[in-house]
């Protein structure tokens, strides 16, 4: 009988031992409750033991969770109709307060982030969400940090990954961008013709200048028609000498042939 009640409290024992091990992993917390009332510090990962019937513990991880933030429509301060979405990044650092401070720390970051990125959309222009991202991130990470210090939560990063536009949107766009660079072709063609002018003015002055120079440059580009062995060769000739022979022809037949 000694024994048999020996063997049956080892056995209780064993249990209550059993019952009351709990293992942390690495990438957790564990908070626990005794009757009711918060420890002052989380248990840390490995092998605890808790009070059986007194001691409830939550584990907590402590991972960085990548949340995505659901596209929210929105309209920007130059009145264009978007719709964007974002991912957010953060990390539990401290588990009590997520536990305690917050029901569903999950939940509370990822409205706040869908009300922080309406506001955003709202105080930002269209070109600065298409390209300034990187200043709205800083700018939706720091609202969405304030309120999560409060739960124990912190904020890693916020990038928003997404801007849709609507069709017509696009195509103004289109439009706007090919226009601009049309006109860049256009006024890089200007630019050129007018560097040009300004060359072939500085080599009409210098030909002016030296006849000679203009009568090597004729004989340069016969030679350059005739290297292409064309059958017919096509030769300037001087304006000038053919007023000259129209003003000697007019005078001829004002003074009767002579």
């Amino acid at each position: 009988m000694v024994l048999d009640l020996l063997l049956g409290l080892l056995g209780v024992g064993i249990v209550g031992l059993v019952s009351s091990a709990r293992v942390v992993k690495q990438y957790e917390r564990g908070v626990v409750f005794r009757l009711g009332r918060v420890r002052d510090a989380p248990r840390g990962p490995g092998l605890t033991l808790l009070t059986p019937a007194v001691d409830r513990m939550t584990k907590v991880s402590v991972q960085i969770i990548c949340l995505p933030v659901p596209a929210q429509d929105g309209i920007t301060r130059d009145n264009v109709t978007v719709r964007v979405d974002a991912v957010v990044y953060f990390s539990v650092v401290d588990p009590v307060k997520a536990i305690v401070a917050v029901q569903d720390y999950q939940f509370a970051v990822s409205q706040v982030a869908q009300t922080s990125l309406r506001s955003i959309i709202g105080k930002s222009e269209l070109d600065d969400l298409l390209s300034n991202r990187e200043q709205l991130n800083q700018g939706l990470e720091l609202m969405i940090d304030s309120p999560a210090l409060g739960w124990g939560v912190h904020i890693d990063r916020v990038e928003i990954k997404d801007v849709a536009l609507p069709e017509a949107m696009k195509r103004s766009m289109s439009r706007q961008a090919e226009a601009e660079r049309e006109r860049r072709a256009r006024v890089i063609s200007a630019d050129g013709e007018l560097q040009a002018s300004h060359k072939l003015a500085q080599a009409a002055a210098t030909m002016a200048d030296t006849p000679a120079a203009l009568q090597l440059r004729l004989l340069e580009t016969v030679v350059e028609v005739a290297a292409e062995k064309n059958s017919t060769l096509v030769l300037p000739f001087p304006v000038e000498l053919l007023r000259f022979l129209d003003r000697a022809t007019e005078y001829r037949s004002t003074n009767g042939g002579m």
